[in-house]
């Protein structure tokens, strides 16, 4: 399974930001949409990524306020990306290795998608679920007598 086989499921919406945004619009943006992160795009290119984790940090950092903050002090400048067709065990690898639950899907310089830890783990149960479907769909129509002869 690849990220475009993921994204397919997922579909497309995206959400961006710019780096000169205040903070605090950002925050709003991710609680109106109850999403848990941004794209940051300035011209057009990748510049960062802004997720709760970020927000949290710069809120404690400036004395539990977001004040006057901008995303770029906030933000992830140099986000780990994956493109269309990195497979999924190397994305799992990636984010647990970077402990990254959000990841930008790059084509070139063009922002394809965003895949989360949930979206791997849900493709991950996904798969598994209609494997055992499968294997079950198999075994429960396995000729009664090569079934017998099989676990004899």
């Amino acid at each position: 399974m690849k990220v475009s086989d993921i994204l397919r499921v997922k579909g497309n919406t995206l959400f961006t930001i710019t780096p000169d945004d205040p903070l605090a619009e950002a925050a709003q943006t991710m609680a109106d949409k109850d999403i848990g992160s941004l794209v940051v795009m300035e011209h057009g290119d990748l510049v960062g990524m802004l997720t709760f984790r970020e927000v949290i940090v710069a809120i404690v950092n400036n004395g539990g306020q977001v004040g006057t903050t901008l995303v770029r002090k906030a933000m992830d400048d140099a986000p780990v990306t994956c493109t269309l067709e990195t497979d999924l065990d190397e994305i799992r690898r990636i984010m647990l290795e970077r402990h990254a639950r959000y990841m930008p899907v790059m084509d070139k310089r063009m922002l394809m998608g965003v895949i989360s830890f949930y979206d791997v783990a849900k493709a991950v149960v996904d798969a598994q679920n209609f494997e055992n479907k499968m294997l079950k769909a198999y075994i429960r129509d396995w000729p009664e007598d090569e079934s017998n002869e099989k676990a004899g």
